[in-house]
């Protein structure tokens, strides 16, 4: 491939690269920081792309830690609150065998929907819609990986403030996910 081909294939791969960092770090300018910051890595070091994987997946890689990289640059110029908000919407009833006491709808075959470009786009809509503290642990968990232990000490929180964050963004999606996607309001 060559260099000019590269850059027009990155460039092709610039508006999705752009879209998941803004779901992560909710802030443009950071996000087009990181975005850039993961293109120039691409052109310097084309050859560490051998083909084994898709263009998209080499890119999100290197994006992975360039937003990595841009959260603990942030963390350390900004002071955050981490309070875990008092949300009365999401209480769920269960059951005393601990099972829910309203089972969540039938959401079909979900590999199936993930293999459609529009459930993915809900899917987004619905984290962009977390509250950014929650959507940002939920993120960093789910989609960057990290585990507890490293988004805690990176956002100065307890353990049991991030399960917290990380139930309650779970619960939101579900909703949304349902009311969205699947059509069907929660019990």
């Amino acid at each position: 491939m060559t260099d000019v081909g590269l850059a027009r294939q990155l460039e092709a791969q610039r508006a999705m690269l752009l879209r998941f960092a803004r779901l992560q770090l909710r802030n443009d300018a950071w996000a087009e920081d990181a975005v850039s910051e993961t293109v120039l890595a691409a052109l310097e070091r084309p050859q560490s792309f051998a083909g084994r994987s898709q263009l998209s997946t080499w890119l999100v890689g290197i994006l992975k830690h360039k937003i990595i990289d841009q959260l603990r640059r942030r963390a350390r110029e900004e002071p955050l609150s981490w309070e875990v908000e008092a949300d009365h919407e999401e209480l769920i009833e269960f059951l005393p065998d601990g099972h829910f006491a309203h089972p969540p709808a039938d959401w079909g075959d979900p590999e199936a929907a993930a293999r459609e470009g529009q459930f993915l786009k809900v899917m987004e809509a619905c984290v962009e819609d977390l509250p950014t503290q929650m959507g940002r642990v939920f993120l960093m968990r789910e989609w960057l990986e990290l585990d507890s232990d490293e988004i805690c000490k990176e956002l100065a929180i307890t353990t049991t403030n991030l399960w917290v964050l990380l139930h309650r963004a779970r619960l939101r999606l579900r909703a949304c996910l349902e009311i969205k996607w699947f059509n069907h309001a929660m019990p």
